[in-house]
């Protein structure tokens, strides 16, 4: 696992980098980028494994940026309905052959791309009252896509746009959120057995990228417009989705 070529180190560590920006400055919008590029060259059980130490290195040092400015109204709802999506994934996952989960992260990566690219051309302008029952299927579902590919981000955007909640509030909450699941997706993954000596390693081997992704995000974001970042983050995302996809057909 730890042979990949020059292309595959470099492409790999530029989605971390990514990661570790969005982390920095859009609340983890863009936390689904490193997986599916990882799963052209890994396993994606490898890859799932390779990333949740570095995005829980991440959404830590998130924690400290935005202290105190998260709604936990919000997350006393989402969080205990995303850890059943975890435990319901969980389930399902060993069930599961690795060219299905790639499907399935080509899917979810696309179908991310997509999301975003809608959502932001139509954005919610009403805010919703809060609906528990509404919270807890955007929870659960981020539980369920957070576990299969790190991409929780869609059900739990679609949520949050639609409470209308100031944008340092709703990065916040994103970030405390995906600190929780990433937590709690650790004991799911340690029973699936998708650590191993390989993946840790490989996880530490990124982790230098994780400083330095976040100082990139704070000071990118001053000579580029958000949207430049989010445009092309997502083109990204899209096209790797399209190429697991491709590599599922041409595998079948």
């Amino acid at each position: 696992m730890l042979d990949l070529d020059a292309v595959g180190w470099g492409v790999t560590a530029i989605a971390v980098l990514l990661t570790g920006i969005s982390k920095s400055s859009l609340g983890g919008a863009m936390g689904g980028l490193a997986v599916p590029f990882m799963a052209i060259w890994l396993s994606p059980r490898d890859a799932l494994a390779v990333v949740l130490p570095i995005l829980i290195a991440m959404d830590l040092a998130g924690m400290r940026a935005w202290r105190g400015k998260a709604d936990w109204r919000e997350l006393k709802h989402l969080v205990p309905a995303s850890v059943v999506g975890i435990a319901l994934a969980s389930l399902l996952f060993g069930l599961m052959s690795d060219l299905f989960i790639k499907a399935g992260l080509g899917i979810i990566a696309v179908a991310f791309a997509a999301d975003r690219l809608i959502r932001r051309s139509h954005p919610v302008t009403e805010p919703r009252a809060l609906s528990r029952p509404w919270a807890w299927l955007c929870g659960g579902a981020a539980g369920v896509t957070s576990t299969f590919a790190h991409a929780g981000g869609p059900p739990l955007i679609i949520y949050l746009l639609g409470r209308g909640l100031p944008r340092q509030v709703f990065v916040a909450t994103s970030v405390y959120f995906f600190t929780a699941i990433n937590l709690a997706k650790v004991p799911f993954f340690v029973g699936l057995e998708l650590f191993s000596r390989e993946t840790l390693l490989m996880s530490a081997m990124y982790l230098p990228l994780v400083p330095v992704g976040v100082w990139i995000g704070t000071r990118l974001l001053a000579l580029i417009s958000e949207r430049v970042f989010f445009y092309i983050a997502t083109s990204m995302l899209g096209l790797s989705g399209l190429k697991l996809l491709w590599d599922v057909v041409t595998a079948a």
